[in-house]
Protein backbone atom coordinates (compact mmCIF):
# COMPACT_ATOMS: atom_id res chain seq x y z
CA UNK A 1 0.00 0.00 0.00
CA UNK A 2 1.16 3.34 -1.34
CA UNK A 3 -0.83 5.95 1.20
CA UNK A 4 -1.98 9.24 -0.05
CA UNK A 5 -1.50 12.34 2.59
CA UNK A 6 -4.14 14.58 3.93
CA UNK A 7 -2.46 18.10 4.93
CA UNK A 8 -4.92 19.09 8.31
CA UNK A 9 -3.14 23.04 9.10
CA UNK A 10 0.51 22.84 8.45
CA UNK A 11 0.72 18.97 9.01
CA UNK A 12 0.94 16.03 6.50
CA UNK A 13 -0.48 12.84 7.61
CA UNK A 14 -0.33 9.74 5.32
CA UNK A 15 -3.33 8.17 5.72
CA UNK A 16 -3.74 4.65 7.75
CA UNK A 17 0.05 5.26 8.55
CA UNK A 18 0.27 8.76 10.88
CA UNK A 19 -3.26 9.36 11.27
CA UNK A 20 -6.67 7.08 11.74
CA UNK A 21 -9.68 7.91 10.49
CA UNK A 22 -11.27 8.75 14.01
CA UNK A 23 -7.95 11.01 14.87
CA UNK A 24 -8.83 12.78 11.57
CA UNK A 25 -12.17 13.99 12.12
CA UNK A 26 -12.01 14.60 15.67
CA UNK A 27 -8.98 17.20 14.63
CA UNK A 28 -10.89 18.47 11.66
CA UNK A 29 -14.33 19.64 14.26
CA UNK A 30 -12.23 22.38 15.74
CA UNK A 31 -10.75 23.38 12.30
CA UNK A 32 -11.87 26.59 10.55
CA UNK A 33 -10.68 25.53 7.04
CA UNK A 34 -11.05 22.50 5.09
CA UNK A 35 -7.75 20.02 5.24
CA UNK A 36 -7.11 19.16 2.06
CA UNK A 37 -5.42 15.72 0.08
CA UNK A 38 -2.55 14.87 -1.85
CA UNK A 39 -1.22 12.27 -3.87
CA UNK A 40 2.19 10.17 -3.31
CA UNK A 41 4.95 11.75 -4.84
CA UNK A 42 6.62 10.12 -7.74
CA UNK A 43 9.54 9.55 -5.54
CA UNK A 44 7.91 7.51 -3.55
CA UNK A 45 6.10 5.49 -6.44
CA UNK A 46 9.67 4.44 -8.23
CA UNK A 47 10.99 3.54 -4.90
CA UNK A 48 8.01 1.18 -3.77
CA UNK A 49 8.18 -0.23 -7.34
CA UNK A 50 11.96 -0.64 -7.05
CA UNK A 51 11.44 -2.32 -3.78
CA UNK A 52 8.86 -4.58 -5.71
CA UNK A 53 11.12 -5.64 -8.25
CA UNK A 54 13.46 -7.41 -5.93
CA UNK A 55 10.69 -10.40 -5.74
CA UNK A 56 8.39 -9.67 -8.30
CA UNK A 57 8.46 -9.36 -12.37
CA UNK A 58 4.99 -7.84 -12.37
CA UNK A 59 2.79 -5.45 -10.25
CA UNK A 60 -0.90 -4.56 -10.85
CA UNK A 61 -1.56 -1.37 -8.79
CA UNK A 62 -5.39 -0.61 -8.13
CA UNK A 63 -6.22 2.90 -8.41
CA UNK A 64 -9.01 5.41 -7.11
CA UNK A 65 -10.93 6.94 -9.90
CA UNK A 66 -8.42 8.97 -12.02
CA UNK A 67 -11.10 11.99 -12.38
CA UNK A 68 -11.07 12.75 -8.64
CA UNK A 69 -7.14 12.06 -7.82
CA UNK A 70 -4.01 12.54 -10.33
CA UNK A 71 -2.75 9.20 -8.43
CA UNK A 72 -3.33 6.95 -11.42
CA UNK A 73 -1.73 9.15 -13.99
CA UNK A 74 0.91 9.73 -11.65
CA UNK A 75 1.51 6.05 -11.40
CA UNK A 76 1.44 5.40 -14.87
CA UNK A 77 4.27 7.87 -15.86
CA UNK A 78 6.02 6.67 -12.83
CA UNK A 79 6.42 3.01 -14.00
CA UNK A 80 8.49 3.73 -17.30
CA UNK A 81 11.25 4.85 -14.90
CA UNK A 82 11.65 1.35 -13.14
CA UNK A 83 13.42 -1.45 -14.44
CA UNK A 84 12.89 -5.17 -13.89
CA UNK A 85 9.29 -5.07 -13.34
CA UNK A 86 6.36 -4.43 -15.52
CA UNK A 87 3.71 -2.04 -13.84
CA UNK A 88 -0.02 -2.57 -14.81
CA UNK A 89 -1.98 0.84 -13.13
CA UNK A 90 -5.63 -0.18 -13.04
CA UNK A 91 -8.53 2.52 -13.12
CA UNK A 92 -10.41 1.36 -10.49
CA UNK A 93 -13.38 4.47 -11.48
CA UNK A 94 -14.96 4.08 -7.65
CA UNK A 95 -12.72 4.60 -4.36
CA UNK A 96 -12.96 3.30 -0.62
CA UNK A 97 -14.11 -0.11 -0.51
CA UNK A 98 -15.54 -0.64 -3.75
CA UNK A 99 -11.86 0.33 -5.25
CA UNK A 100 -10.89 -2.44 -2.77
CA UNK A 101 -13.11 -5.62 -3.85
CA UNK A 102 -10.26 -4.78 -7.00
CA UNK A 103 -7.24 -5.00 -4.86
CA UNK A 104 -8.82 -8.42 -2.66
CA UNK A 105 -9.81 -9.92 -5.73
CA UNK A 106 -6.68 -9.83 -7.33
CA UNK A 107 -4.22 -10.86 -4.92
CA UNK A 108 -6.76 -13.77 -4.37
CA UNK A 109 -6.34 -15.05 -7.82
CA UNK A 110 -2.81 -14.26 -8.02
CA UNK A 111 -2.38 -16.32 -4.93
CA UNK A 112 -3.38 -19.30 -6.97
CA UNK A 113 -1.46 -18.69 -9.74
CA UNK A 114 -3.50 -16.42 -12.11
CA UNK A 115 -1.64 -14.37 -15.10
CA UNK A 116 -2.35 -10.77 -15.04
CA UNK A 117 -3.55 -11.09 -18.08
CA UNK A 118 -6.61 -12.50 -16.35
CA UNK A 119 -6.93 -10.61 -13.57
CA UNK A 120 -7.10 -7.45 -15.50
CA UNK A 121 -10.22 -9.29 -17.76
CA UNK A 122 -11.48 -10.54 -14.17
CA UNK A 123 -11.32 -7.19 -13.24
CA UNK A 124 -13.25 -5.55 -16.47
CA UNK A 125 -15.52 -8.50 -15.64
CA UNK A 126 -16.39 -6.91 -11.76
CA UNK A 127 -17.35 -3.75 -13.24
CA UNK A 128 -20.72 -4.74 -14.51
CA UNK A 129 -21.85 -5.88 -11.58
CA UNK A 130 -20.28 -2.76 -8.94
CA UNK A 131 -22.45 -0.69 -7.45
CA UNK A 132 -22.19 2.07 -4.91
CA UNK A 133 -24.42 4.79 -3.44
CA UNK A 134 -24.03 7.12 -0.65
CA UNK A 135 -25.35 10.09 1.03
CA UNK A 136 -23.36 13.22 2.75
CA UNK A 137 -24.51 15.23 5.37
CA UNK A 138 -22.83 18.41 3.87
CA UNK A 139 -22.91 18.91 -0.05
CA UNK A 140 -20.14 21.91 0.58
CA UNK A 141 -16.96 19.74 1.32
CA UNK A 142 -17.44 18.01 -2.01
CA UNK A 143 -18.04 21.23 -3.18
CA UNK A 144 -15.01 23.29 -2.32
CA UNK A 145 -13.29 19.98 -3.41
CA UNK A 146 -13.76 20.30 -6.75
CA UNK A 147 -15.57 16.81 -6.45
CA UNK A 148 -18.95 18.45 -7.67
CA UNK A 149 -21.02 21.03 -9.23
CA UNK A 150 -21.65 23.82 -7.62
CA UNK A 151 -25.40 24.01 -8.81
CA UNK A 152 -26.10 21.00 -7.12
CA UNK A 153 -25.17 21.99 -3.15
CA UNK A 154 -26.92 25.54 -3.74
CA UNK A 155 -30.35 23.22 -4.63
CA UNK A 156 -29.87 20.29 -1.63
CA UNK A 157 -28.86 23.62 0.63
CA UNK A 158 -32.47 24.96 -0.81
CA UNK A 159 -34.72 21.86 -0.99
CA UNK A 160 -33.07 20.59 2.52
CA UNK A 161 -32.87 17.39 0.24
CA UNK A 162 -30.60 14.00 1.04
CA UNK A 163 -29.31 13.61 -2.23
CA UNK A 164 -27.94 10.20 -3.30
CA UNK A 165 -24.80 10.10 -5.14
CA UNK A 166 -22.67 7.78 -7.29
CA UNK A 167 -19.85 7.50 -9.28
CA UNK A 168 -20.46 7.89 -13.27
CA UNK A 169 -18.05 8.08 -15.71
CA UNK A 170 -15.49 8.12 -12.57
CA UNK A 171 -17.09 10.60 -11.59
CA UNK A 172 -19.05 11.89 -8.50
CA UNK A 173 -22.65 13.02 -9.30
CA UNK A 174 -26.03 13.40 -7.75
CA UNK A 175 -27.89 9.80 -8.59
CA UNK A 176 -31.09 11.00 -6.95
CA UNK A 177 -32.79 13.86 -5.12
CA UNK A 178 -34.54 12.34 -2.00
CA UNK A 179 -36.08 14.24 0.89
CA UNK A 180 -34.64 12.53 4.12
CA UNK A 181 -32.01 10.19 5.40
CA UNK A 182 -34.10 7.44 6.20
CA UNK A 183 -36.02 7.55 3.01
CA UNK A 184 -32.51 7.60 0.81
CA UNK A 185 -31.08 4.29 2.68
CA UNK A 186 -34.53 2.72 1.71
CA UNK A 187 -33.89 3.61 -1.85
CA UNK A 188 -30.41 2.25 -2.06
CA UNK A 189 -31.52 -0.86 -0.14
CA UNK A 190 -34.04 -0.79 -3.22
CA UNK A 191 -31.44 -1.16 -5.09
CA UNK A 192 -29.22 -4.05 -3.77
CA UNK A 193 -32.76 -6.03 -3.36
CA UNK A 194 -33.10 -5.60 -7.27
CA UNK A 195 -29.67 -6.94 -7.91
CA UNK A 196 -29.73 -9.73 -5.03
CA UNK A 197 -32.81 -11.19 -7.66
CA UNK A 198 -30.30 -11.41 -10.41
CA UNK A 199 -29.01 -14.73 -9.64
CA UNK A 200 -25.57 -14.71 -8.67
CA UNK A 201 -24.36 -13.83 -5.18
CA UNK A 202 -23.73 -10.49 -3.68
CA UNK A 203 -20.67 -9.14 -1.09
CA UNK A 204 -22.21 -5.76 -0.19
CA UNK A 205 -19.86 -3.35 2.33
CA UNK A 206 -21.66 -0.38 4.31
CA UNK A 207 -19.45 2.10 4.45
CA UNK A 208 -19.28 5.40 6.97
CA UNK A 209 -17.61 8.41 8.18
CA UNK A 210 -17.35 8.13 11.37
CA UNK A 211 -20.72 6.86 11.92
CA UNK A 212 -19.95 3.29 12.98
CA UNK A 213 -23.36 2.87 15.36
CA UNK A 214 -25.57 4.01 12.71
CA UNK A 215 -23.56 1.76 10.29
CA UNK A 216 -24.21 -0.92 12.46
CA UNK A 217 -27.63 -0.54 12.77
CA UNK A 218 -28.27 -0.22 8.84
CA UNK A 219 -25.72 -3.93 8.57
CA UNK A 220 -28.72 -5.49 11.10
CA UNK A 221 -31.37 -4.78 9.82
CA UNK A 222 -29.98 -5.65 5.53
CA UNK A 223 -28.86 -9.07 6.89
CA UNK A 224 -32.14 -9.50 8.54
CA UNK A 225 -33.67 -8.62 4.93
CA UNK A 226 -31.49 -10.21 2.96
CA UNK A 227 -30.14 -13.19 3.89
CA UNK A 228 -28.30 -14.60 1.33
CA UNK A 229 -26.48 -11.19 0.73
CA UNK A 230 -22.93 -11.32 2.36
CA UNK A 231 -22.25 -8.10 4.89
CA UNK A 232 -18.68 -6.33 5.16
CA UNK A 233 -18.32 -3.13 7.56
CA UNK A 234 -15.98 -0.63 6.41
CA UNK A 235 -15.11 3.13 6.69
CA UNK A 236 -14.13 6.43 4.71
CA UNK A 237 -10.59 7.27 5.78
CA UNK A 238 -9.59 10.98 6.22
CA UNK A 239 -8.41 11.63 2.52
CA UNK A 240 -12.26 10.48 1.19
CA UNK A 241 -13.53 11.96 4.25
CA UNK A 242 -11.70 15.20 3.92
CA UNK A 243 -14.00 15.66 0.79
CA UNK A 244 -17.44 13.52 2.00
CA UNK A 245 -17.75 14.72 5.68
CA UNK A 246 -18.38 13.34 8.84
CA UNK A 247 -21.40 11.45 8.94
CA UNK A 248 -21.07 10.41 5.51
CA UNK A 249 -23.18 6.91 5.12
CA UNK A 250 -23.00 4.22 1.82
CA UNK A 251 -22.89 0.66 0.72
CA UNK A 252 -21.20 -1.02 -2.01
CA UNK A 253 -21.68 -4.07 -3.13
CA UNK A 254 -20.25 -6.51 -6.69
CA UNK A 255 -20.46 -10.30 -7.40
CA UNK A 256 -19.20 -12.34 -4.64
CA UNK A 257 -16.60 -14.33 -6.89
CA UNK A 258 -15.46 -15.68 -3.49
CA UNK A 259 -18.60 -17.82 -3.88
CA UNK A 260 -19.13 -17.70 -7.65
CA UNK A 261 -15.73 -18.46 -8.75
CA UNK A 262 -14.09 -20.67 -5.72
CA UNK A 263 -10.63 -22.10 -5.92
Amino acid sequence: MLPLSVVVGNEVYREEVDITSEEFFEKVRTMENLPTSSQPTTGEIVTLFEQLAKDYDAVISVHLSSKISGTYQNVAGAASMVEGIKVFPYDSGISCMAQGYFALEGARMAKHGATVEEILTAFDEMQKTLRAYFMVDDLNHLVRGGRLSNGAAILGSMLKIKPILHFEDKEIVVFEKIRSSKKALKRIEGMLVEDSEKGYPIVATIIHANAEEEALKWKKHLEKTLPTVRFELSYFGPVIGTHLGEGALGMAWIEDRNRSHPY
